[in-house]
């Protein structure tokens, strides 16, 4: 978490702008102003806490509408004079109801959940235990991961010949679910797999 005594509060007559992003989206949500007091009560309640330029008070997001904004991490810019305070927001935003101040929806993509995936199977490699089969998988090492991957291939070939939509849609996800701990096992990402993509990729 940051350091209070690095942020310049001098520079900007005792008020730095804070701009609010939703830690799982990256959406920006809102900018709010904080002075040393807000910043503190922040950090120890782990919930948003402004300034208020309108009431001359501090101002915890949501302390009315109970659509708080939960502390994850505040950085300072390189000048030490902007926060970049991300949260996780329990409601909208704006206090005219939509999810940002620029009547955005802030909308998580499906394609995102395969990071909290990753992160899962992460966390159960490290607990290595045979309760859990993602974890029993990691103890029988990677010859038995390599190959509990070939035999998702060929059961997804299988179903591809077929007119059954949900067998087949479960085969890939089995496919896809098994590729990521094979990955892991061999500590890569799939982010490393996406860029590998990207540099294949030429556009039209």
């Amino acid at each position: 978490m940051i350091d209070i005594s690095s942020i310049d509060f001098a520079k900007t007559n005792g008020l730095v702008p804070a701009i609010i992003q939703d830690d799982e989206t990256g959406k920006v949500l809102m900018l709010g102003y904080m002075n040393e007091e807000a910043v503190k009560q922040t950090i120890d309640s782990q919930k948003v806490t402004f300034f208020s330029r309108s009431k001359e008070r501090l101002w915890m997001k949501g302390e009315e509408s109970g659509n708080v904004l939960g502390l994850v991490d505040m950085k300072l810019d390189c000048d030490r004079d902007t926060l970049l305070v991300t949260a996780v927001p329990s409601g909208p935003v704006c206090h005219k109801g939509s999810d940002t101040c620029w009547g955005e929806k802030n909308t998580k993509s499906s394609i995102d959940f395969l990071n909290v995936l990753e992160g899962v199977i992460d966390s159960r490699r490290k607990e290595g235990s045979d309760q859990s089969y993602t974890s029993s998988l990691f103890n029988k090492g990677i010859n038995k991961i390599a190959q509990k991957v070939g035999e998702e291939a060929v059961e997804l070939v299988i179903e591809s010949k077929d007119e059954n939509d949900d067998l087949f849609l479960n085969e890939a996800a089995d496919l896809v679910f098994h590729l990521l701990v094979l990955l892991k096992a061999k500590n890569k990402s799939l982010a490393e797999v996406v860029k590998i993509l990207e540099g294949r990729h030429k556009p039209a």
